[in-house]
């Protein structure tokens, strides 16, 4: 299983960025997927999860509004459009993949997840 993480870069306060997530190897569909990230310094955190077939989506307090989390099975890939970035969204982006078996609260968790993809910068100025 290989998970790709690509669109990251460097954009000012209140800029968009669209993050996202190829996943190979497998079929994207059997599985429930996430982002965190983990900014300098500071351990990685949760930021969005969405189900198999992007049912019950949710989102760390600090980004809900401002993020959202989606998927196209038959592209096999997981996006995750940032709005309104804010200087402290600055972080290494991963994205994850979880089993369909994963209970809801351990997608809140990094032990949740099986597949870790390598992170894409995303660095935003004020």
């Amino acid at each position: 299983v290989q998970l790709q993480a690509s669109g990251g870069g460097l954009v000012q306060a209140g800029d968009s960025l669209r993050l996202s997530c190829s996943v190979s190897g497998v079929t994207l569909n059997n599985y429930q997927m996430g982002w965190f990230r983990q900014a300098p310094g500071k351990e990685r955190e949760f930021v969005a999860h969405t189900g198999r077939l992007n049912a019950y989506p949710d989102y760390s307090h600090s980004v809900k509004g401002r993020f959202t989390i989606s998927r196209d099975n038959a592209k096999n890939t997981v996006y995750l459009q940032m709005n309104s970035l804010k200087p402290e969204d600055t972080a290494v982006y991963f994205c994850a993949a979880a089993s369909r078996s994963t209970i809801l609260s351990s997608l809140y968790l990094q032990s949740g997840y099986r597949h870790w993809g390598q992170g894409t910068q995303v660095t935003v100025s004020s």
